[in-house]
C-alpha cells in the first residue's frame, strides 16, 4: 500500500463515496509498482474478496472519470491504470515492453518534456498528457537477442 495515501480521503475529495469495493481497487492499484492491467486489478481484489469483474471495470471508469486514476494505453485497444497524479505521485512517464507487454514507471526526472509551448499555444483545452516510451525491457532483452540467432 502507498504509504502516503489514505484512500478513503483520495475517494471523498474526488467526490465519491468510499464503499469497500472502490478502497480494495484502489489498494491493488496503489500496492503495485507498476501499472496494472483490468484483469490484474480483478485477480487482485477477487483473491481477497467476492468482486465481479464488470463491477471492477465499472469501478475503474468512475475512478478514471474523476481524476483519482489514470487509464494508461498500452498501444492497442488495452489499459493499465495506475494513480494519479496527486500531492504524493508526480505526473511521470511509462515504458511499455513490446514483446512481453509489462508497463513499469519512469522516475519523473528520467523525460523532461517541456509542456509550457503547447500550453501557450494549443488553442483547445488540454486534460491531460501521457508519454510513454516503448521498447524491450531488460528481461527480454536477451530472449530477443536469442531470437535473431
Amino acid at each position: 500500500m502507498c504509504q502516503h495515501c489514505n484512500y478513503g480521503n483520495l475517494l471523498t475529495t474526488a467526490g465519491l463515496e468510499a464503499t469497500a469495493h472502490r478502497l480494495h481497487v484502489l489498494e491493488a492499484i496503489g500496492d503495485s509498482t507498476f501499472p496494472l492491467s483490468a484483469v490484474a486489478i480483478h485477480q487482485s481484489v477477487a483473491g481477497r474478496r467476492a468482486i465481479n469483474r464488470v463491477t471492477v471495470y465499472r469501478i475503474l471508469d468512475t475512478l478514471v472519470e474523476h481524476g483519482v486514476v489514470d487509464r494508461i494505453s498500452t498501444g492497442g485497444r488495452a489499459f493499465n491504470y495506475g494513480l494519479a497524479p496527486n500531492a504524493h505521485h508526480q505526473p511521470h512517464p511509462h515504458f511499455y515492453c513490446t514483446r512481453c507487454g509489462r508497463m513499469c514507471c519512469l522516475a519523473p526526472e528520467s523525460l523532461n518534456v517541456d509542456t509550457h509551448p503547447l500550453w501557450k499555444t494549443f488553442p483547445g483545452r488540454i486534460d491531460r498528457i501521457e508519454v510513454r516510451v516503448d521498447g524491450v525491457c531488460k528481461n527480454c532483452l536477451p530472449l530477443e537477442t536469442q531470437s535473431r540467432n
